[in-house]
C-alpha cells in the first residue's frame, strides 16, 4: 500500500513540474512576443480599414521584425486606430515622417505591418507618436479590376477572331490579297520590274561617267573626295604628334 501511494505521489510530482515547465515556457513565449523582456516604446496609426490586420501579427522595419501589433480599435465609422509595440533599440532609425504599410507575408500569409524609411532630415519618433498610414489596396477592388480585364480581352478575342474569319473567306482589301494569286503574280511582277530598273539606272549613270559631258564633273566630285580624306588623315597625324 505504501509503494502504491509513493508511485502516486512520483507521478503527481512529475505532472505538477512539467504542468509548470509548460507554464513557463508558454509565459516566455507570450512574453517575446508581446515584447514583456524587451525594453519597447509604443507608436500608433490609423487606417480607414485594417485589411484582415490582428492583435499579434508582426511589425517589421528595413524587413526585421520590430514589434507587434497591441491593439486595434474602431474610432468611428471611417478610422480604425491600430497600436504598435517596437522594440526600443530601433527608435533613432524611425523617422518621424516614415509610413505605416498593410502588407501578407507571401501570397496567403498572415498580415504584416511594414513602418517604411523616413527622410534622414527628419527626428526620430517619439514614444506614443501617431505616424502616417498608406491604405492597403482591397482584394474586392483587385478582382473587380482583373474581372473587367478579363471582360476587355474577351471582346478583343472575339473581335480577332471575326475579322480572321473574314480575312479567310477573302473579304476586304487583306482577304483579296491573301486569297487573290492574280494580285500576288501582279506584286511579284511589279518587284522585278523595279529590280531591272534600278539595274537600269545604275548603267546609265555608269554611262553618264563615262560621257565627256559630264566627265569634268565626276572627275571634279572625285578630286574633292580624295581632298577631303587626306585633309582627315593629316588632322589626325597632327593630334597624334600633339599627344
Amino acid at each position: 500500500m505504501d509503494t502504491h501511494s509513493s508511485r502516486f505521489k512520483v507521478r503527481l510530482g512529475l505532472f505538477v513540474l512539467g504542468g509548470l515547465l509548460f507554464f513557463a515556457v508558454g509565459i516566455f513565449l507570450i512574453g517575446r512576443q508581446r515584447q514583456l523582456f524587451d525594453s519597447v516604446f509604443k507608436l500608433s496609426t490609423t487606417f480607414y480599414s485594417v485589411g484582415g490586420l490582428q492583435v499579434g501579427n508582426n511589425v517589421r522595419f528595413s524587413g526585421i521584425n520590430v514589434g507587434t501589433i497591441e491593439s486595434i480599435k474602431i474610432i468611428n465609422d471611417s478610422s480604425v486606430k491600430v497600436g504598435l509595440i517596437i522594440r526600443k533599440n530601433v527608435q533613432p532609425f524611425i523617422k518621424s515622417d516614415c509610413e505605416a504599410i498593410i502588407g501578407s507575408e507571401g501570397i496567403i500569409g498572415d498580415k504584416v505591418l511594414t513602418i517604411s524609411h523616413g527622410s534622414s532630415e527628419s527626428t526620430p519618433v517619439k514614444d506614443g507618436q501617431t505616424i502616417q498610414a498608406v491604405e492597403p489596396i482591397e482584394m474586392d477592388a483587385i478582382m473587380q479590376s482583373v474581372s473587367v480585364t478579363a471582360t476587355n480581352i474577351e471582346i478583343i478575342t472575339d473581335q480577332l477572331a471575326a475579322i480572321m474569319l473574314r480575312v479567310n473567306s477573302g473579304d476586304g482589301t487583306l482577304g483579296m490579297l491573301i486569297r487573290d494569286t492574280t494580285i500576288s503574280a501582279n506584286i511579284n511582277q511589279t518587284i522585278i520590274n523595279l529590280k531591272k530598273s534600278s539595274k537600269g539606272l545604275d548603267e546609265n549613270m555608269k554611262a553618264a561617267k563615262d560621257n565627256f559631258l559630264f566627265k569634268g564633273y565626276f572627275d571634279r566630285k572625285k578630286r574633292e573626295a580624295e581632298q577631303k580624306k587626306k585633309e582627315a588623315i593629316k588632322a589626325k597625324e597632327e593630334k597624334a604628334k600633339e599627344n
